[in-house]
Order: C-alpha cells, then sequence, then structure tokens
C-alpha cells in the first residue's frame, strides 16, 4: 500500500485539517500518517482558539514518520508561526530522495479566524514553497500572495505563474470563490495551463474542501499519477465528496469522504 503523510492542524469538528486528510487519503486506498502542527478549537461554525505545537515535536514527528515509512507524498496545510515553517522545512531537506510534496496555503478560516499569522507568510514562501511539487491557493489566498485582485479567469492564468516564481513548481489556483456559475480551477505546471470546470453546488456543507481537495492530489501522487491526471481525480472526488455531504452540524458541515464507498455498500447516507 502506498502511504502519505499529511502534516496540518487538527480539526474538532472532524471536518477540515488532518481529520480530512487521513479520511481522504483511507478513501482513495492509501495509508495516512500525520504530524500535527496545531490543535484548535472549532465547530462548523467557527474556529475559536488554537494552540500550536512545539516545534521540535512537529520536526520530530515528521523525521521519525521517514525514519519508518516509505512515505510516496507530503501534503501541507495550517503552518501558523515562522517556527512551525522553519522546523518543517528542516525536518524535510533532511530527506533523501523527498517525494511530492502538496503545499495548502492556508491562511483564514471560513469563518474569518487567521491560520497564518501575518510575519509567516514570507517564511511560507521562503522556506516550503521550493520544496512543494504543487502548491493549492484558494482566489483570497492567490490574492495575499501576489498583493493583487485575482478576479478572472485571466488573472487567475497570471496569478498561476506569478506564484510559480516564488518557487512552486507547479500551481493550482481554485476558482470556487469567483462567483461564477461554475467553479473553475486553473492549473499550470510552469509551462502549459489546464482549466478544470464543474458544476457549482449549492449547499452549506463545505467545510474542509480545501483539506480534502488538497489531500486527494497528495493520494493520487502518491499512487503515481501525474499532476495533471492527480488534479483530475482529485477534481471529481472532491465534486463527490460535496454533493453527497452531510447535513451536520449548524453551520459549514463536513463533506462525505466515504460516499463512493457508501454507494458500493449499498448503505444509506443520511
Amino acid at each position: 500500500m502506498r502511504v502519505a503523510l499529511t502534516i496540518a492542524g487538527s480539526d474538532s469538528s472532524g471536518g477540515a485539517g488532518i481529520q480530512a486528510d487521513l479520511k481522504t487519503f483511507q478513501a482513495l486506498g492509501v495509508f495516512g500518517t500525520s504530524a500535527v502542527t496545531a490543535i484548535t478549537v472549532q465547530n462548523t461554525q467557527q474556529v475559536y482558539d488554537i494552540q500550536e505545537m512545539r516545534p521540535q515535536i512537529v520536526h520530530d514527528q515528521i523525521t521519525c514518520l521517514f525514519d519508518d515509512f516509505a512515505i510516496h507524498a507530503v501534503k501541507i496545510g495550517m503552518v501558523a508561526s515562522v517556527a512551525l515553517i522553519e522546523a518543517i522545512a528542516d525536518a524535510l531537506n533532511g530527506i533523501d530522495r523527498l517525494p511530492p510534496v502538496i503545499l495548502d496555503p492556508v491562511m483564514i478560516s471560513k469563518s474569518g479566524y487567521a491560520l497564518l499569522k501575518p510575519d509567516a507568510r514570507a517564511a511560507l514562501v521562503r522556506h516550503l514553497f521550493p520544496l512543494a511539487r504543487v502548491v493549492t491557493p484558494n482566489l483570497p489566498e492567490a490574492e495575499a500572495l501576489l498583493d493583487r485582485r485575482v478576479d478572472s479567469i485571466d488573472a487567475m492564468k497570471a496569478a498561476a505563474r506569478g506564484i510559480s516564481t516564488l518557487g512552486a513548481k507547479m500551481v493550482v489556483v481554485k476558482g470556487g470563490h469567483l462567483g461564477a456559475g461554475g467553479a473553475t480551477d486553473v492549473l499550470f505546471d510552469g509551462e502549459r495551463y489546464r482549466l478544470l470546470e464543474s458544476e457549482r453546488i449549492e449547499t452549506r456543507s463545505t467545510h474542509g474542501t480545501g483539506c480534502t481537495f488538497s489531500s486527494a492530489i497528495a493520494a493520487y501522487m502518491a499512487r503515481g499519477e501525474s499532476f495533471f491526471e492527480a488534479v483530475e481525480k482529485a477534481k471529481v472526488y472532491i465534486s463527490g465528496a460535496i454533493a453527497h455531504a452531510f447535513p451536520l452540524g449548524k453551520g459549514c458541515g463536513p463533506t462525505h469522504h466515504f460516499f463512493d464507498l457508501y454507494r458500493k455498500a449499498g448503505m444509506e447516507e443520511g
């Protein structure tokens, strides 16, 4: 079995963070391991507080896993501070033949809670972008990284190229915030663009979609898929997880990570 590692924060409501990543890995046939960067106090309505792990603990979680497992992909999610970013970079830089790293530059929660400290943004770019095979910003994150508006497909293409100049080898600019009739993502491999279009699904259950999408890319790359193939399959997966989402909680509910397994087993989803 292929193995993936998620380096991210814990979501107490189970819909995002390492919980979403591990569910996604398992749903896509990849064994999941984890290095926890922070504990969050959150539910479907909002994030209330964050307690970061000690940087050395995060560093050692990563190195001990690589000492024991053959890891085929790494997904990085919420890393809130400069110290955590530096610890992760130090750990990954010490790995011989580092597998593909998929970096989701998580900056702010859906409820507006800052998940990346202002002084950590430059450190994220400086230390982790050069290690990343793929970076997956949404539109607000792309705007923050480039300090300019990204409000059209052409602007998304320019943003993808601009983010690649920051050190990322390949970029997926997610278009869910564009507000158009569909949901179009822009993929850029350093030379070629590709647009991925899907129907916009009207639902409140979108908690953890960014985490799930990036971890799905990691899972497919762990299984040996190319960049474009992995992202295309991840797009199909996250669309299905949203379409079959659970109406749980009073806010933005979680997606259904095991929708296909339920379908094959003939299980009720409600």
